[in-house]
């Protein structure tokens, strides 16, 4: 339970910052520091602020839109995310 005692977590997430307490994931080729429990959706933020025109694949699977939230990442997870851009 969180300190209100509502057993919700904050949004956006608070980011420990203590060594030793994040995961390393890597997201388009980079390495992140994320913090242990992210989700797919957390990692897409932390790459684009688009709600539309955006995939995502996790370890080379994609992941439905429906799941982000619910698709928890791993330590050395790799995660993938794509943005349609439109032009000629």
């Amino acid at each position: 339970m969180n300190e209100g005692g509502t057993g919700l977590l904050p949004w956006p997430p608070v980011r420990d910052t203590r060594p030793g307490n994040a995961m390393k994931v890597t997201i388009n080729g980079a390495p992140h520091d994320l913090p242990p429990g992210s989700t797919v959706a957390q990692a897409v933020q932390e790459l684009t602020s688009a709600v539309a025109g955006v995939a995502v694949a996790l370890n080379d699977e994609v992941v439905r839109r429906g799941a982000w939230q619910s698709t928890t990442l791993g330590e050395n997870d790799r995660v993938e995310v794509l943005t349609a851009v439109q032009g000629g």
